[in-house]
């Protein structure tokens, strides 16, 4: 796996190239170093070895230091605001007191059946082969990413963007994410609590991912599902999940208005 780092757009996984954003380039903090060796360990639990490019070499050896004396970075404080990614037009930047999964309204009744979130292997019942050769698996990703349950930062608005994509076949464009835009059901952990998961992992480039299944009676902090697919999936929802569910009318003008308006719902909810 190749790490890159550089003023990307965004941190992520593309075709077995790691592309990491930092925050200030060329400056790299110790919360971007201890992610960068998260990645390499993960990498490196399912044998894949790891080499850095960097474009500017005060970084690469600062960095390179910071793998040599890992123990050193991989207790740096997670900040309460990421500005890796600045896209979000509210709060430019990703915070970090929630994780959240989101997915379809059909998968939504899967999950409510089975009380559990589970990991694309588990939840789809194919082979890891197949998962990885359908066209939905565009970053190439390799077989053990589909073991995992996957989590993005509590106020992003990626998760309803890969709903869409999948929804759609395709791409959304511009019109997809405001005129046109669905909602999806969203799923919220406390960051600090789904951490003690006993399976889960902090691989660098996710907020978290959890192996295999996460029993959501025992640790999911909220329910997200918009008022329009109120009458389909109210009555599937367990009666011990009934009172961590949240309604939310989409009266927002996009898919960033929306995100904005459901991480506030959440904010103001726990302040109550």
């Amino acid at each position: 796996m190749l790490i890159k780092i550089r003023d990307f757009d965004c941190t992520e996984v593309w075709n077995g190239v790691f592309y990491k954003k930092l925050s200030n380039y060329p400056l790299v903090s110790d919360w971007e170093i201890r992610t960068i060796i998260e990645f390499m360990e993960y990498e490196k639990k399912y044998g894949r070895e790891c080499e850095i490019a960097c474009d500017n070499e005060d970084t690469l050896r600062i960095i390179l230091d910071g793998i040599e004396h890992k123990e050193a970075y991989l207790s740096a404080s997670r900040p309460k605001l990421l500005t890796e990614c600045t896209a979000c037009p509210y709060r430019k930047g990703c915070f970090t007191e929630y994780v959240c999964h989101t997915t379809s309204a059909d998968n939504a009744i899967k999950i409510f059946e089975c009380g559990k979130l589970l990991s694309a292997l588990n939840a789809r019942k194919i082979s890891v082969e197949e998962l990885m050769h359908e066209n939905r698996n565009a970053a190439n990703d390799p077989a053990d990413y589909f073991e995992y349950i996957m989590f993005t930062w509590g106020n992003c608005q990626a998760g309803d963007r890969l709903v869409m994509e999948r929804t759609l076949g395709r791409s959304p464009n511009e019109s997809d994410l405001s005129i046109y835009f669905n909602p999806g059901v969203r799923f919220y952990f406390r960051y600090e609590q789904l951490l003690s998961h006993p399976n889960a992992v902090c691989d660098g480039v996710l907020p978290m991912k959890v192996k295999d299944e996460i029993l959501l009676s025992d640790w999911v902090h909220k329910i997200v599902i918009p008022t329009k697919l109120k009458n389909t999936l109210a009555s599937r929802i367990p009666t011990n999940l009934k009172n961590k569910v949240i309604y939310i009318e989409n009266d927002c003008k996009d898919i960033w208005d929306w995100s904005e308006k459901v991480y506030r719902t959440i904010e103001e909810d726990a302040d109550r």
